[in-house]
């Protein structure tokens, strides 16, 4: 059931793809094209499990498709290993920003963990540089009609955090929006890197916390009241802490209710949390109930190379299942906007002068005079 009025007139796909979109939770090294894959395999003597791109797209999203975590994350070998060198960085990072531009993307952090990237004897610093110069070649290209900008990750089952976190902060003024820590939560709580977001707190500096995906409510309550997280990166699992009886009352359990209370915003990503198992379909996302209830909700895609998706299929098919409409896509929109690690004059400028006017024009198109 949709959050808002009854739509007038339902979007159409076309319509949803030309919507201005926000995305706070993409990993670079879950986007590629899969020929880019194969084109940077070839020069760097990577071994694919597929020859073509259509082949190698199937086998992502097919190897992805498994139900776990942790089999998904294994998928990232293949992206990873190519994405060794400056140049393979950059390209990849460029081709990011032309395919979210093409999506109707209008604002963008993209994250990835820049240790992962030095097998070849790149350093920290030429990995975030590298990365930085595909993301202004992209944006240049785009011809003003995207911003984009890195979220720095650190490895939660490594111990780098804090290096990453100086790495996000040295950056922050030339492309970095913040830092963010990702893999496995079981047995890897967030309170192991505290001193890095002890760190990141003292110096000012956003960030955000992969939790409540694979691991539920104690793993939410770490990353906020321990490490005080700004964002919670998934945080599906919130719904743990919500009872919905049989009369249709609502009762949110004392966590619930103190995310909802301070809108600390929810980076949800429906198809991907569908494949890793945190829901059964789209149809059965608690992102319904959650947007009902008026939580900070966001829309993202997450990996769109495994999850074989991108921001318009992810708000085309919450429209499908939810009958979400124009206003609630803008909603969305607005939430990620309201949310993103950007200055508070460059959010509301955006907010003002691209999204509020296009979803106007939108919905007079769909309204008529």
């Amino acid at each position: 059931m949709s959050a808002s009025a009854v739509e007038p007139n339902a979007p159409t796909r076309d319509l949803v793809l030309r919507a201005p979109k926000v995305l706070l939770h993409d990993h670079l090294d879950g986007g590629l094209r899969p020929q880019t894959v194969i084109d940077l395999a070839a020069e760097h003597g990577h071994e694919l499990p597929a020859t073509t791109a259509d082949e190698l797209g199937a086998w992502f999203e097919q190897a992805a498709d498994s139900g776990s975590l942790e089999r998904y994350l294994e998928t990232f070998d293949h992206t990873v290993g190519v994405m060794q060198t400056a140049d393979a960085l950059a390209r990849v990072a460029r081709e990011c920003v032309e395919d979210l531009a093409a999506d109707g993307v209008v604002y963008a952090e993209i994250r990835y963990a820049p240790e992962q990237h030095v097998e070849q004897g790149l350093a920290l610093d030429d990995v975030v540089a590298a990365v930085q110069r595909g993301f202004d070649e992209g944006m240049e290209a785009a011809g003003g009609r995207i911003l984009v900008r890195q979220l720095l990750t650190a490895m939660r089952h490594q111990a780098r955090s804090m290096e990453i976190a100086e790495l996000a902060v040295a950056w922050r003024d030339r492309g970095v929006a913040g830092f963010d820590i990702a893999g496995a939560e079981a047995g890897y709580p967030p309170t192991r890197h505290l001193d890095a977001f002890e760190y990141l707190q003292r110096e000012n500096s956003h960030f955000t916390i992969h939790a409540g995906e694979a691991f539920g409510l104690p793993s939410i309550w770490q990353a906020i009241q321990w490490c005080g997280a700004d964002r919670l990166g998934h945080g599906v699992r919130i719904v743990d802490d919500i009872t919905v009886r049989e009369d249709g009352r609502v009762e949110l359990g004392r966590l619930a209710a103190y995310v909802r209370d301070k809108r600390i915003p929810l980076e949800l990503c429906p198809a991907s949390n569908v494949q890793t198992g945190a829901a059964a379909s789209i149809a059965e996302h608690p992102i319904g109930l959650l947007t009902r209830l008026r939580f900070r909700v966001t829309v993202n895609t997450d990996n769109r190379l495994m999850s074989h998706t991108s921001m318009t299929d992810e708000m085309w098919n919450l429209c499908e299942a939810f009958g979400f409409g124009v206003r609630d896509l803008e909603w969305f929109t607005l939430n990620a906007m309201k949310s993103a690690f950007l200055p508070f004059d460059e959010r509301l400028a955006l907010i003002n002068q691209v999204i509020k006017p296009a979803y106007a024009a939108l919905t007079a198109e769909l309204t008529g005079p």
